[in-house]
């Protein structure tokens, strides 16, 4: 909950500039290729908020994908062709019908609400934020996790080790001293857990090599009721790029933004066309 309050104040914000979700959104862009117009202005970006009666164009092979906040459908629209949003669905004007497709966002109305939202915010925000500067690859650094939420109860700890040399002598335990911490030597700049994790916890863990750290830090795993959330939102083999999409806003707002950065890093390369995904994966 308090996670979705945080998404919802960064919300009213954009809103107060004028830049994000309008009260009388039905439905919002999910993916969209080629040349598209909506109202007969320049093409919308990507998690753009669509409302009843606003009309998209589509050049030759353009497509468009719209979901609906409310049913979690959604309409796969195929240019040359000219649509209308209504109040629960796509119709075509002119061109091929929409095609509803079967998504894996309908079983969930308040995910689906929730993860809209922080979408179209998260998009907006980021596009405005400068870039971040470069790190240098060759200073020794943790990499991974770090400040983050982990979707793993298992999860692989990694670090760049710089000129160091293995072994690597890993410390993992919970940050508020109760457990077992786990020990170990990698001979490798990776670690997996050797068990499981706790829900909802604190951990702390640090790496060192021939007796001088390389870096500490902390991430949290999920809470039961998140874990069992996201495992039942887990990759198939045929999602589509709004899937992935989704997938990633939903990990980002239950705290685990490494994990959608990785996403959306993987969905920037393939959709080069798409400056948004770029931001995204900053």
């Amino acid at each position: 909950m308090k996670v979705a309050v945080r998404y919802l104040a960064i919300l009213s914000c954009v809103l107060a500039a004028g830049a994000a979700l309008g009260a009388d959104g039905v439905a919002f862009i999910a993916n969209i290729k080629g040349e598209v117009t909506l109202d007969g202005a320049a093409r919308p970006p990507l998690m753009s908020e669509l409302s009843k009666g606003q009309k998209l164009a589509l050049g030759k092979e353009a497509v468009v994908s719209v979901m609906y906040v409310v049913s979690g459908k959604e309409y796969v629209l195929k240019g040359p062709g000219d649509y209308i949003v209504n109040e629960a669905e796509v119709a075509s004007t002119k061109g091929a019908a929409a095609a509803l497709r079967q998504t894996a966002w309908r079983a969930n109305q308040q995910v689906l609400v929730q993860v809209a939202q922080a979408s179209s915010a998260s998009i907006r925000m980021r596009s405005a934020a400068p870039s971040a500067p470069k790190v240098d690859q060759s200073v020794p650094r943790l990499l991974y996790p770090v400040d983050t939420t982990v979707i793993a109860l298992q999860p692989t700890l990694s670090w760049n080790a710089g000129d160091a040399k293995a072994p690597f002598d890993v410390r993992l335990e919970q940050a508020n001293g109760q457990g077992q911490p786990q020990v170990a030597k990698a001979g490798k700049a990776e670690y997996r857990a050797g068990a499981k994790l706790a829900a909802g916890t604190e951990y702390k863990w640090s790496v060192a090599a021939s007796g001088k750290e390389i870096g500490s830090g902390s991430f949290r795993t999920l809470s039961k009721e998140a874990q069992a959330r996201i495992d039942a939102s887990k990759p198939q083999a045929k999602w589509e790029f709004s899937d992935w999409l989704m997938y990633a806003m939903l990990l980002k707002e239950n705290g685990a933004s490494q994990d959608a950065k990785e996403v959306w890093q993987r969905l920037a390369k393939e959709r080069a066309d798409l400056p948004e995904m770029a931001a995204l994966a900053r």
